[in-house]
């Protein structure tokens, strides 16, 4: 039987832990050939959510969990999820089901017939999104696709079914600095989309605000493309180039036209804020990339396990899993 690894990131989301392992064990019942193991990833939450996974899992011993020491951003609790999920197929979702559990039997169906690495999911709308959310969003989407050799597809989620040698290449890639709609991408391997249109989530409230959308977005461009560095490079050989023009012309000026040099206070004062400021956005630039550097050259963990239950079902192939040992 094979084993298909449901990795789900929460963060103080014990509402909706329930309800979404009760639609998904509905989707269970119809996969009978499939073995299903979860990974609930407690990405330091604050209120009752290690609880509301805790009593599922003492019904349900194919449960697993993990309790980071703190939060350690969903970037981490992805790559904590794909680390130690055993299975064949390995799906990550979103606990409030806007990633509808209905399209999972078409998407691991897919990949197990072999035509598929991956199957992913895309929204065609972002109904109930804030206008401004949606506006950046494809923004950044068209920038991203036109700066980074990486493709990226607009509106596409996390929410994706994995062979294992996908999963493997995603997890050699053991970067700090992690953006996973990259990362996902970068690897290869032959992925379609299925697309459906935007769900509200079943209860809580998105942790995603503004302000970490933006970060995250950033972290996507820093992580994968150069084109910002190329583009400094070009600023700093315009400004150098402009320089020279304008020192020439200071020059001519005093030659040809003695004591004029009193003019121009003003002009000169808008040269000097305008390449002051070039090196300003440069070197904030650079520095973003530095700091990437200094993260990764630092070595520290991902993330930090402060709670895991016990588990010990190892990935075998061609071999029959112990449901009792399944835990």
């Amino acid at each position: 039987m094979k084993v298909l690894s449901i990795i789900v990131p929460v963060l103080n989301e014990f509402e909706s832990i329930p309800i979404f392992f009760s639609e998904l064990e509905k989707i269970h019942k119809s996969l009978e050939e499939y073995s299903f193991e979860y990974w609930f990833i407690d990405d330091g939450s604050t209120d009752n959510t290690i609880n509301s996974i805790r009593t599922i899992q003492k019904n349900a011993p194919y449960v697993h969990y993990i309790s980071f020491s703190r939060n350690f951003g969903k970037e981490a609790a992805l790559y904590a999820g794909l680390k130690n999920a055993t299975g064949d197929y390995v799906v990550v979702m979103d606990v409030d089901l806007q990633d509808p559990p209905e399209l999972l039997p078409e998407m691991l169906l897919s990949v197990d017939s072999g035509e598929w690495d991956a199957v992913g999911t895309r929204r065609t709308t972002r109904t109930g999104e804030p206008r401004i959310r949606t506006f950046f969003s494809d923004l950044f989407y068209k920038i991203i696709n036109r700066i980074s050799d990486t493709e990226f597809v607009n509106g596409a989620r996390d929410y994706r079914v994995m062979s294992r040698p996908m999963v493997d290449a995603v997890l050699e890639m053991s970067e700090y600095n992690r953006f996973s709609k990259g990362i996902f991408s970068w690897v290869g391997f032959k992925t379609k989309y299925l697309e459906y249109k935007n769900i509200e989530r079943i209860a809580g409230e998105t942790s995603w605000s503004f302000w970490k959308l933006l970060k995250y977005s950033i972290e996507g461009i820093v992580s994968f493309s150069q084109v910002p560095l190329l583009l400094i490079s070009i600023l700093g050989f315009i400004s150098f180039t402009i320089s020279i023009i304008l020192a020439l012309f200071i020059l001519v000026r005093a030659l040809l036209f003695p004591g004029s040099a009193i003019d121009g206070w003003a002009s000169m004062l808008i040269v000097i804020l305008f390449f002051a400021s070039i090196q300003l956005l440069s070197l904030g630039i650079i520095g973003r990339y530095i700091a990437s550097i200094y993260l990764e050259v630092k070595n520290r963990p991902i993330y930090i396990t402060k709670e895991k239950n016990n588990v010990s079902l190892k990935r075998v192939y061609n071999l029959q899993i112990d449901p009792q040992n399944h835990c």
